[in-house]
This record gives structure tokens, sequence and C-alpha cells, in this order.
């Protein structure tokens, strides 16, 4: 059986991502057993969870770029690109968690932490994971539904 790069770095992340996913329930566990309310802080709840969806949506991108019929040099890059924006979300959410910021870092005055974020970075970011996320995914989907293999209708 052979395995392009794109497919196997996908697989790998989607461990890292699960694990991630499960130390951070930890964590949220932790937090939550503290707390005299029972909760968590926001962002660890978020890292939890989006780390926990993200290494499923790994395991998809692995399946999208092995059957995508576009070139293996191609593939790896959306999936790459995918997969950091992923990973920067996911470290985003543990930073806030970390330094005890805000319960939104979309909320105005932009903060990580207690350091200001300026609002036009934070723009910038958030359309570049936009477009890569979204971007990458749908590249990878094109080409998997060109391929032979997955044309049923046929």
């Amino acid at each position: 059986m052979s395995l392009s790069s794109a497919s196997a770095f996908a697989i790998v992340a989607a461990g890292a991502f699960l694990s991630t996913g499960l130390f951070s329930g930890l964590w949220k566990f932790i937090q939550m057993w503290k707390s005299p309310q029972g909760l968590a802080h926001p962002y660890v709840d978020i890292a939890h969870r989006a780390s926990l969806m993200y290494g499923f949506a790994c395991l998809v991108l692995a399946a999208l770029s092995y059957f995508s019929v576009y070139s293996p040099s191609s593939n790896f890059v959306a999936v790459v690109l995918v997969i950091v924006f992923f990973a920067l979300a996911v470290l985003g959410y543990l930073l806030q968690a970390a330094l005890n910021g805000p319960d939104n870092q979309l909320r105005q005055p932009h903060r990580m932490g207690r350091h200001a974020m300026p609002r036009a970075g934070l723009m910038v970011f958030m359309v570049a994971l936009i477009l890569c996320e979204i971007g990458g995914t749908l590249y990878l989907f094109a080409g998997a539904i060109q391929n032979p293999l997955l044309q049923f209708w046929l």
C-alpha cells in the first residue's frame, strides 16, 4: 500500500490533535473540579472540543488527499495549509486559557491574555485562516471527486 506524504502528514496530525484534545480534556476536568461553579475557562473547553474535531477533520483530509487526482506536491501544500491553521487556532485557544484571557477574543478590545491585540492583525489572521482552511479543503475535495474510483454515478 502506498501512502502519499499529504495523507501521511494528515494522519500524523490527526493523532497529534486527538492527543491535544485528550490532554486539554484532562485540563478541563481539573479546572471544573476545582471551580466552585464546576466550570473551566471557556478557552480550555474550546481547545478541548476543537482539538477533537480537528483530529477527525484531519482523517477526512487524509482521505481526500489520498483520492485526489491532483499532483502529490499540490495536495501536500493544501493539507499543510489547512492543518497549520487548525493548529494555530488551537494554539490560540490554549494560550488564551493559559494566560487566563478573556472569554471571547473577538470582543473589543481584542486581547491575548492581558495583552492588547491589534484589530487589523486579527482581521488579517482570520481572513488567512478562512481562505486557507476552506480553500485547501475545497481543492482536495475537487481533486477527490474527479477520481474515477469515486464517480459512482457514471
